[in-house]
């Protein structure tokens, strides 16, 4: 997928819009300190690779422990 203008309307869409200003984030107030919600979120996302990495060490623990314990018995095949 290619970012800018593919044709006619398109190149003459972005020189008509390349002065205007369409989001003002300095007059805005923000009720939540966008620097707590950084935090915020390198938490969540901290804690999210580290259960992904428990679950992995889990699984892998459970998965030896279940081979160790297996017992294998020969079958007997009947042909006719």
């Amino acid at each position: 997928m290619a970012i800018g203008a593919r044709d006619y309307i398109d190149k003459l869409l972005v020189k008509k819009y390349a002065d205007e200003k369409v989001d003002n984030h300095d007059a805005m107030e923000s009720m939540v300190d966008p620097n707590k919600m950084l935090d915020a979120m390198n938490d969540v996302a901290t804690i999210q690779r580290n259960m992904f990495m428990l679950s992995q060490k889990l699984s892998t623990v459970c998965y030896a422990i279940n081979a160790k314990a297996a017992r294998y018995q020969k079958k007997e095949v009947n042909e006719a």
